[in-house]
């Protein structure tokens, strides 16, 4: 056989072998071509009349692109200071931060859609921007219809109870924090205060609504959210006020917080054939931490001491001072500590979400100082006079 001929043979044989290698080869790269979806805060940009506009959106943890699963879906809104263009700083305060600090209480896609410098929520465009920012997201990452919900702070309270009352049946609930229907910048709506709370309470109707203020805002003034309450609850609306004691315009921080906030969201659907039944108006009001007990001597001499943390030459000392116990830090801080119950103590002058309790041996003696507050601890050995020699 003439070499050409064997050549050409042996490259055929070569070919019918490694073929079938290659068309699987190719078959692989075809099926995992598709990279996996990411979750987390997603950079977005849209145009709209020919303006282009960057925001951002949420997707849980266990979102996935090819399961049939609808999803539960937010349209948060931004307060005045998160304005501009970069697409990120809404994402800095409010519902984003919370999510941050608690994703396994937020199982929801969150829209969050950014306004530029100088432009309102209440702008008709900038409702344009929010309702399209909506839409797209809630088509590509399977927003549920039925499970829509629709909450803002500040400025972007302000923009809530418009989206509400121009699209009453789209919410199955709303949350707002510091918000208000009588906007800063046309103060001529107060001249409408008899009036206009009730065409919206008229407008809105039916759906379930929870509204956050602080007792020292000075900025949205908590009376905005008082003259809403009662136009709701004079109209039959189902609506709950929490008004937090001490509180200045940043009730945001507060509100975004509550561990019941996102389990009421989603404990209301959009249902157009679910009878809603009458409820009694809510008003609660918050006080920044609870009442004080007053314990023994004794029993404040027996916590009293020197904790360090372990292994760090951190320290805190605890002592008595008549019938208030008081922590000093080895910087010189001092803070007062007082009892919410004989196991369960805060700072009156500080965080309302910390705690501190007290370990102790079988002989009931006290071993250890526990500071917690609902993202992590901090331990803190108590010291004997032998372990401090």
């Amino acid at each position: 056989m003439p070499h050409s001929i064997r050549l050409f043979a042996a490259c055929m044989a070569i070919s019918l072998v490694s073929w079938p290698g290659l068309a699987a080869a190719n078959g692989e790269r075809k099926t995992s071509s598709l990279p996996a979806q990411e979750t987390g805060f997603l950079n977005r940009r849209i145009e709209i009349k020919g303006i282009s506009y960057r925001y951002q959106v949420y997707l849980p943890e266990d979102w996935k692109r090819d399961d049939s699963k609808k999803w539960p879906i937010i349209l948060f809104l931004h307060g005045r200071g998160e304005r501009g263009s970069e697409g990120m700083w809404q994402t800095q305060a409010g519902l984003p931060e919370a999510v941050r600090d608690h994703p396994e209480r937020w199982p929801f896609v969150i829209v969050m859609p950014q306004i530029p410098q100088n432009a309102h929520w209440t702008d008709p465009a900038m409702m344009d921007l929010a309702m399209a920012t909506l839409d797209r997201e809630s088509v590509e990452f399977h927003g549920d219809p039925a499970r829509t919900y629709l909450t803002g702070l500040s400025l972007g309270g302000y923009g809530i109870w418009e989206l509400a009352r121009l699209y009453p049946h789209r919410w199955a609930a709303m949350a707002i924090a510091s918000g208000g229907i009588f906007w800063s910048y046309e103060p001529s709506r107060w001249q409408q205060s008899a009036t206009l709370p009730a065409e919206y309470a008229s407008a809105i109707g039916a759906t379930p609504i929870w509204l956050f203020h602080g007792t020292e805002d000075r900025v949205v003034a908590p009376r905005q959210s008082e003259l809403m309450f009662d136009a709701f609850k004079a109209a039959g609306g189902n609506i709950r006020f929490w008004l937090y004691q001490g509180v200045a315009h940043d009730s945001w921080n507060r509100a975004y917080n509550e561990p019941e906030l996102p389990r009421w969201l989603l404990g209301h659907r959009n249902d157009p054939l679910q009878q809603h039944q009458p409820i009694e108006a809510e008003r609660v009001v918050i006080p920044p931490h609870p009442p004080a007990i007053k314990l023994s001597t004794t029993v404040l001499d027996n916590l009293a001491g020197e904790y360090r943390e372990p292994n760090s030459h951190a320290f805190l000392t605890l002592y008595r001072q008549g019938n208030i116990l008081f922590e000093k830090d080895q910087y010189g801080n001092v803070s007062e500590v007082d009892a919410e119950s004989s196991t369960i103590f805060f700072y009156p002058h500080g965080s309302d979400d910390v705690r501190v309790f007290f370990d102790r041996d079988p002989e009931n003696r006290v071993t250890a100082l526990v500071i917690r507050d609902d993202r992590h601890e901090e331990r803190w050995e108590k010291q004997t006079t032998a372990s401090r020699r």
